[in-house]
């Protein structure tokens, strides 16, 4: 490893259910790769178990649109009506003071926003699902949302799936293992270069 840490953005974007979100978890516990979360604000409640400072930085409505104002976040998006997600500075800032590679698990849009402000530093990665059928059955097996938050999430489904070709890379998860398996060599051999 040089001298000078050179921290690196790995960017996992995909329509809600893909299996994003287990793939980043894998990555994360895989110490060879030297990774940490970036953990993403929302204007929104917990779900869950969800917890604030480990699954999301969950902030007010108010306070969201006052950290846009001032210019804080590196990307941000209005998911749902006054439904708002971003990534602030200082948690990319944070992650790197501990010398740190940082993963991200977030909506298209602020993905592509991210390997736009870092072109060289991110390696920006599309899970696409086996079908928006498989979509709608892995969402309802969540039994996290109404049939109408479902319903919304697999429209924006069929938009999302049509910016995969924007992405670096596209893991095809139709079987974990192998999608596992490939997230793993692509981090690896951006990390090597």
């Amino acid at each position: 490893m040089k001298e000078d840490f050179e921290g690196k953005l790995f960017v996992f974007s995909a329509p809600s259910g893909s299996g994003k979100t287990t793939i980043v978890r894998h990555l994360l516990a895989k110490e060879a790769f030297n990774l940490a979360f970036s953990i993403s604000a929302a204007s929104r409640a917990p779900r869950g178990f969800e917890k604030h400072g480990e699954d999301y930085y969950f902030i007010s409505l108010k306070d969201f649109k006052n950290h846009i104002k001032a210019g804080d976040f590196l990307e941000w998006e209005e998911v749902y009506r006054d439904n708002f997600y971003g990534t602030l500075k200082t948690e990319v800032e944070r992650l790197w003071a501990q010398k740190k590679h940082v993963i991200f698990d977030i909506d298209v849009a602020g993905g592509l926003r991210i390997k736009k402000k870092f072109p060289e530093k991110t390696l920006s990665v599309f899970v696409k699902p086996p079908s928006i059928d498989e979509l709608k059955i892995r969402l309802k097996k969540r039994k996290t949302e109404s049939e109408d938050k479902i319903n919304m999430r697999i429209a924006k489904a069929s938009v999302e799936l049509a910016t995969a070709p924007q992405f670096d890379k596209i893991i095809k998860n139709y079987d974990l293992e192998i999608a596992l398996k490939e997230a793993e060599a692509l981090i690896s051999d951006f990390l090597a270069k």
